[in-house]
């Protein structure tokens, strides 16, 4: 293994006490800031804290215990992520039992909470995402930007529900709030190297002090992260997903006056790994002919894949992958102390820019040898607060929020001479699944017919957003409050989608050309008024005791198609179909939040039922024989569970935490979804035909009725749990501790196509890491860790080859990794 050398951040936190904690500041006592606060979660990473005692989050836009927030949330602190080897948020979700995370590139990401928040597998710029992702209170508008390694973190918030009464942005699912450490003027500096298998290092270091004595500091960090990839490509002699990150961060902290402070945020990331490629899992059969699914066509070219096992982790596409995206941006974020209240401005600028090259056909024939959507965003937000100081018998929190967004994608696919023989109809075959073509004329038969079409598609899109929002907090009693809240939201969203196709040839495009690559152009525009609001009503049992029960009526704001459209019988797109419905959400939640025992027993409980309306999914237009999915509004459907987070201190010595989730997510109404693979590929369905009615005369429904299924990339049941064991000691005249932490987690079954399938069904898996080491308090910690330490085979997601021809794809996750961590604060 070769070693060069890296800096890694890690926050050092004393080991928790061995009395119990204090308990928490009374009602009349102002809480400290949280940037003061002892690390937000035990060592182990526990949603709640490891130990008991006070957490202070800001969730609400103001300094709060996080048992007396009456909202359903999960804390993690930067030394939990650090240990537990969490730094993104694809690795939150092993901590998150309800928390999904699914990636096949950056820019197809999606984040979901309790199984909503984007559409599964599907990329379409013209709509939001439902799960908001805010670092240092800025919103980051794509979820690939959100993709970026954890840069001097001091703790992550995940909020479960709907957001927007106090937040900028409106999200309907929950948000991750990511707060990083704050400029301070005692000197300090912090460092971690980290070296592993698979060529893995690691390094975050940061140092701050003051620049000008009590009135100006700086902090400045920064983050490198490399790794050899998975998966080697034996046709191109070389190991892919693989990782290559880098990230700066600067803050400048100003203390204008006694009661005026501004910080200005700037960041850099760079990420420029080997990635990111997909490949055969599994075949399985589809409504096509035998002669046009997968192993009747990969032998009419005589191909063979290098190996059928994907835990074998081989691959042979043929295409060069890269997945490079930088992004960055500066904010300005000033608080004024007015007395009663502190008025909060947040000004950002972000940008995001994605130069990628993906093999689209996921094995190593040409058929598909360009496909590639480079695209650059930038935005620009403000946010107005004014926040209540001190606890009145009203407290309150309004606000204001302004957003632009501009993006511009150029669009490349490019067809190869493998292309006919796999995309077109070879005619009748002598026998019932036979490779050959019907005569050495067939269209299919010909290189040529196909090789070099080409589409370049120019997508542009600007979103304008505006809202204002407040919440009020009526203590009626000691125990008793009761918190309204509303928000009025404006959305405007206009697109252009140009799709230019060629053949090389000068010629006009012939059918079986436009069957492949269709040109189409067309401007679609959308703009809405929308109220929501929330109400919730808390009581305070005793003093560790707390109740609280929501309701919600939310929106996620309508869009635009800009992944093209299907086409009518004259191969003109459905215009129809260019703009969506926001969805409309009601949302039900009780909760409990407990803690007992000298309050060295945490256990929060959490029951919700979400029912959404309109939801954006991906359909199949049914109503001209087009198959082409796009984006549409699907019915209704629900999701509902029950959570628990719980942390437990029986010794000064021991450290334990559980954590679950029960969500039963499922379309309620979705009448015209595309069909899985089982049912793909067949004849359309005519005109007022049903898919039973298709079924009976032997034909393959264009669409179908899955009311009643699973929402897809949610487990029924999650879970997050571990330990840690301490045993104080005295190392070379140092104080400190040894200590042994295992985290697990537990995902059931899940479906991983937008409908369900037998074929994309990933089997549920369990994870186990652990670590050894010793920490000298507040100096130095050093540590073993094993992660996936009985090697699971598992997939992070499984997709279908376009086209119905059976193949599934599938991108398996990490192996066993192990490695040496060393972290040091000065």
């Amino acid at each position: 293994m070769t070693l060069t050398l890296t800096l890694l951040l890690a926050l050092q936190v004393a080991p928790p006490p061995a009395d119990p904690q204090p308990a928490p500041p009374a009602a009349t006592d102002p809480l400290p800031a949280p940037e003061d606060q002892a690390e937000a979660t035990g060592r182990t990473g526990p949603a709640v804290s490891g130990s008991g005692g006070d957490i202070v989050v800001t969730a609400r836009r103001r300094a709060e215990s996080i048992q007396q927030v009456p909202i359903a949330i999960s804390v993690i602190g930067g030394a939990a992520l650090a240990e537990t080897g969490t730094y993104n948020v694809s690795r939150l979700t092993q901590l998150q039992p309800t928390l999904q995370f699914y990636s096949t590139n950056p820019r197809n990401s999606a984040a979901n909470i309790r199984g909503l928040g984007a559409p599964f597998g599907l990329t379409n710029d013209g709509i939001e995402q439902g799960v908001g992702i805010y670092v240092d209170q800025v919103y980051y508008s794509r979820i690939a930007s959100a993709t970026f390694d954890f840069t001097d973190t001091e703790r992550i918030e995940v909020l479960r529900g709907p957001q927007g009464t106090l937040y900028g942005k409106n999200t309907t699912a929950g948000a991750i709030n990511v707060i990083t450490r704050k400029p301070s003027f005692t000197p300090e500096a912090r460092v971690e190297l980290t070296a592993g298998n698979l060529d893995f290092f690691q390094g975050k270091a940061s140092v701050s002090g003051p620049l000008v004595d009590d009135k100006v500091a700086i902090r400045l960090s920064t983050s490198v992260t490399t790794r050899r990839g998975t998966i080697y490509n034996v046709r191109q002699d070389e190991y892919q997903n693989s990782q290559d990150n880098l990230g700066l961060r600067t803050q400048i902290l100003w203390k204008a006056a006694p009661n005026l402070d501004l910080t200005l945020y700037g960041d850099y990331n760079r990420q420029n790994p080997n990635c990111c490629v997909q490949y055969y899992a599994r075949t399985g059969a589809t409504q096509r002919p035998l002669n046009r699914q997968y192993a009747a066509l990969a032998a009419a070219q005589g191909y063979v894949v290098p190996s059928t096992n994907a835990f074998d982790r081989v691959t042979d596409v043929d295409t060069d992958l890269r997945a490079k995206q930088e992004l960055g941006g500066l904010s300005l974020v000033a608080n004024w102390d007015l007395g009663a209240a502190t008025l909060t401005s947040v000004s950002a600028y972000r940008f995001w820019h994605w130069n990628p090259s993906n093999d689209r056909d996921f094995i190593g024939l040409p058929i598909t040898t360009v496909s590639a959507n480079p695209s650059q965003q930038s935005q620009v937000t403000q946010e107005l607060r004014l926040a209540s100081n001190g606890n009145t018998a009203l407290d309150y929190v309004l606000g204001a929020f302004y957003f632009y967004q501009k993006i511009d994608t150029q669009g490349l696919q490019v067809q190869g001479p493998a292309a006919s023989r796999f995309l077109l109809n070879p005619g009748a075959s002598v026998l019932p699944g036979a490779s050959g073509c019907a005569t050495a004329t067939t269209t299919a038969c010909i290189p040529a017919a196909l090789n070099n079409l080409t589409s370049r598609n120019t997508i542009g899109f600007t979103n304008t957003s505006a809202a204002v929002f407040g919440k009020l907090t009526w203590h009626a009693s000691d125990q008793l409050s009761i918190s309204p809240g509303l928000r009025v939201n404006y959305d405007k969203k206009d697109g252009s989608y140009v799709s230019l196709v060629t053949n090389g040839t000068n010629t006009a495009l012939t059918n079986d050309q436009r069957g492949v690559l269709a040109p189409q152009s067309y401007d679609p525009s959308f703009d809405n008024w929308n109220v929501s609001g929330d109400l919730t009503v808390a009581y305070d049992i005793s003093r560790d005791v707390h109740y609280y029960a929501t309701y919600a009526r939310s929106y996620k704001s309508g869009g635009i198609n800009l992944s093209g459209l299907p086409l009518d019988a004259q191969n003109n797109p459905i215009l129809s179909t260019a703009t969506v419905r926001p969805e409309k959400v009601n949302h039900f939640e009780l909760g409990l939040k407990t803690q007992f025992a000298d309050r060295r027993a945490t256990v929060n409980i959490a029951g919700f039922w979400t029912e959404i309306e309109d939801y954006q999914a991906t359909v199949t237009n049914n109503q001209v024989g087009v198959l082409r999915g796009y984006l549409a509004n699907a019915g209704k459907v629900r999701t509902r569970g029950i959570e628990v987070d719980s942390a437990f201190r029986p010794t000064s010595r021991i450290n334990l935490y559980a954590n679950g989730a029960f969500t039963d997510a499922s379309y309620v109404r979705f009448v015209d979804a595309p069909c899985p693979p089982e049912l793909a590929g067949g004849t359309t369905v005519g005109a007022g035909q049903t898919p039973a009615a298709a079924g009976t005369l032997g034909l393959s429904p264009a669409n179908c009725n899955i009311s009643g299924q699973w929402l897809p990339g949610v487990s029924r049941w999650a879970f997050s749990y571990g330990a840690e064991y301490d045993l104080p000691a005295r190392v070379a005249g140092v104080d400190g501790q040894f200590y042994l932490g295992y985290d697990g987690s537990y995902r059931s079954k899940f479906s991983s196509n937008p409908s369900r399938s037998l074929y994309t069904d990933i089997n549920g898996y369990a994870l186990s890491n652990f670590r050894l080491g010793f920490k000298a308090e507040k100096s130095w910690n050093a540590f073993l860790w094993l992660r996936n330490a009985f090697d699971q085979n598992y997939y992070d997601v499984l997709a279908t080859q376009s086209g119905s021809t059976g193949l599934v794809v599938g991108q398996p996750g990490d192996p066993r990794t192990y490695g040496l961590t060393v972290s040091a604060s000065f």
